[in-house]
């Protein structure tokens, strides 16, 4: 065998084994009811060193401000989220997109995170972590309807914060045409549950706030 076709072989190899991890990731995130004891454990391995789950690794190792998330890294966080989303799957109108935007909402933060004046800020993570789950996405899935849904949560997710505190980077009318609110609005209660010290009661009443300013009828808050 000449060295290109054992190259080549190799580069197959590594190809099925990246799809085939991709799609174990997706069956623990839909079937699990902790999908984080699957992530943290594969996330020890080799295979998390190369793109592109070297952009999940990286969440562990980018710290975030104690004031707003005492529990540690982005990665303790996501983790956090995604198994709070697991608690809420069943109610999303698409648990595939759902779960797949718990896990890559913050992977924007690594890229963007900055400590300023002992502050640490992770300004625009939003847009950021939809490129780039659009970057991680594209590498195992041509699926363009799912890829936009995903990346669509995850550009918006911060909206909740934005919209109720009636920030500057409040995106109503363009997150309105890009998700779904009913959807933003769970991966954002998910969000906002997953980390230390949590007050449920305040995080739910800003999600049912959230849903008010955007007009969505009231029937569909039984989520909450």
């Amino acid at each position: 065998m000449s060295l290109k076709d054992r190259n080549e072989k190799e580069i197959y190899r590594e190809e099925q084994c990246r799809e085939e991890q991709y799609r174990k990731i997706e069956s623990h995130l839909l079937l699990d009811d902790r999908p984080s004891e699957y992530l943290e454990k594969i996330g020890e391995t080799e295979e998390f060193n190369h793109f592109p789950f070297d952009l999940l690794k990286r969440m562990k190792q980018t710290k975030q401000s104690p004031k707003y998330h005492p529990e540690g890294s982005v990665w303790i966080h996501t983790m956090m989220v995604v198994d709070e989303a697991a608690k809420h799957r069943e109610q999303s109108k698409n648990p595939q997109v759902f779960m797949w935007a718990a896990l890559l909402h913050d992977i924007g933060k690594p890229s963007v995170t900055r400590s300023r004046n002992g502050k640490i800020t992770s300004y625009n993570h939003d847009r950021e972590g939809a490129e780039l789950a659009r970057e991680f996405l594209l590498v195992f899935t041509e699926d363009e309807a799912f890829i936009d849904a995903v990346c669509g949560l995850v550009r918006y997710h911060m909206q909740i914060l934005f919209v109720t505190k009636g920030t500057a980077r409040a995106q109503l009318k363009e997150m309105k045409r890009s998700v779904d609110i009913r959807e933003a609005a769970l991966l954002g209660l998910c969000d906002r549950l997953g980390r230390a010290g949590v007050d449920v009661e305040k995080e739910k009443e800003s999600v049912m706030a959230f849903l008010q300013l955007c007009g969505v009828p009231g029937k569909d808050f039984d989520f909450i």
